[in-house]
């Protein structure tokens, strides 16, 4: 998950998004800053579109799409960047994010849990357990002594 020297998007050995795909938009930052708070324009939208693209190869793009959809504007993901002052940095920042939202969309489905029973042995020990606690509550209770 990181970004090569052309500015390309590798999100694991399987997808990798060239530059040419991704759009960045920029905008004022908002939050404080020195001189060059109202004059630069350091805050960075970068947008995929997902349902569209050749570098998404077809057996992962609906898997993809299901996992992103309440992320997705007619398939499209955007991620914003604003938490540097430098405008590199929220670029580096942006892809980095889309890198990882991506490869997670791509990951595949954990395996299924198979269910299992704890032994007759376990079973046992843990009742012993229970009746040992048990005694151990009851001997504390003693009577009271006439005095």
């Amino acid at each position: 998950m990181s970004t090569d020297a052309r500015g390309d998007v590798v999100v694991n050995g399987r997808i990798t998004i060239p530059a040419a795909e991704l759009r960045e938009r920029f905008s004022r930052s908002s939050g404080p800053g020195g001189q060059g708070v109202n004059t630069t324009d350091s805050r960075v939208e970068l947008s995929f579109d997902v349902a569209r693209s050749a570098s998404v190869p077809e057996s992962l793009r609906q898997r993809m799409l299901d996992r992103l959809r309440s992320r997705l504007v007619d398939g499209v993901i955007t991620v914003a960047a604003s938490e540097h002052r430098a405008q590199l940095a929220n670029r580096e920042a942006a892809r980095e994010r889309l890198a990882t939202l991506l490869a997670e969309a791509a990951a595949p489905p954990p395996r299924k849990r198979k269910p299992t029973k704890p032994s007759k042995r376990a079973k046992e020990r843990r009742l012993a357990a229970k009746k040992q606690r048990g005694k151990i509550k009851r001997d504390r209770r003693g009577g009271f002594d006439g005095e």
